[in-house]
């Protein structure tokens, strides 16, 4: 029964765990899966551009035996020169696996729905699974443990906090956003990040002042005040987030050794400093490495025969 990644929650804790444990193994003997994928294809959608994205999935399923085809907006248009159902039912049959990375979730859904091969959502305006996967395995290799930690996210409650609720629920880490108000994450993502937080005892709150919501956070992370798609508010939001700056200020309300973390690219200057960026504690760079070896893992999960 083929399986597809398009949310965390798609994954069950111990799934999620044992992908970090494949993830950690492949980072530490990349040879040991070298044929892992042998021979199987990956079609990379990309309907937003990509630098972690694109480098990270390319080079991952070459790691892993096989091969991917880079299919650019130009190409597909999708709903627009070809139906998602069409495409979807003419790459399953000539690839092992899909990548997409769009603007609309109802994109990813459709392309799950008609394709009979595994469907890997690299991003979508609601949400970034991968993202998330490898921000906490990089969370659990420098915490030596996830359950019972703080992570604190600073800024507009868009997919990356989505993602980054819906993980911490799973993973039993309590995750506060901290936002300006009207900028909340989606009701529907915190409702159901909440439900799922009951089953693990994780804590997940939203909260208006950052400086009570970095308050005992072991790691603070953030993300660009305006994401693709928004640059027409690019002004209006640096006004309204301002006072959402991750700075040394910010970061001594947090605990001490708390981790700075960043999905990149980020604004220096706007929603982070380079005094915290650059600090010993940040630990941005990890996590864009992690992008591929927690990605390889969701291959290597979805598309191993």
């Amino acid at each position: 029964m083929k399986r597809d990644f398009l949310s965390v929650l798609d994954f069950t804790t111990e799934e999620i765990l044992e992908s970090f444990e494949i993830a950690k193994d492949m980072k530490a003997d990349r040879q040991k899966y070298s044929k892992a994928l042998e021979g199987q294809a990956l079609a990379l959608i990309f309907e937003k551009p990509s630098l972690r994205t694109r480098t990270s999935f390319d080079i991952g399923i070459q790691q892993l035996g096989g091969y991917s085809l880079y299919l650019s907006p130009n190409e597909i248009s999708l709903g627009k020169r070809e139906s998602v159902s069409d495409v979807a039912k003419n790459l399953e049959r000539m690839v092992q696996g899909i990548m997409i990375r769009t603007f609309g979730h109802d994109i990813v859904e459709g392309m799950a729905k008609y394709a009979g091969i595994p469907i890997i959502n690299g991003l979508t305006d609601y949400t970034h699974p991968c993202q998330a996967m490898a921000d906490f395995l990089t969370l659990q290799e420098h915490k030596g443990k996830l359950e019972g930690l703080k992570l604190t996210y600073v800024g507009d409650g868009n997919n990356v906090a989505h993602s980054l609720m819906n993980a911490g629920a799973r993973l039993g880490v309590d995750v506060t956003i901290a936002c300006p108000r009207g900028f909340e994450p989606n009701m529907i993502a915190y409702n159901e990040a909440v439900e799922e937080a009951k089953k693990t005892g994780a804590k997940i709150e939203v909260v208006h002042d950052p400086k009570e919501g970095v308050k005992g956070a072991d790691a603070v992370y953030t993300d660009v005040w305006a994401s693709m798609g928004q640059e027409e508010e690019a002004a209006k939001r640096k006004e309204i987030f301002r006072p959402y700056q991750v700075n040394a200020e910010l970061m001594a309300n947090a605990n001490d050794g708390a981790l700075f973390m960043h999905c990149l690219p980020a604004h220096r200057g706007d929603e982070v400093t380079d005094e915290v960026i650059d600090a010993p504690t940040s630990v941005v760079f990890d996590e864009a490495e992690n992008r591929l070896h927690a990605q390889k893992a969701v291959m290597y999960k979805l598309m191993k025969v």
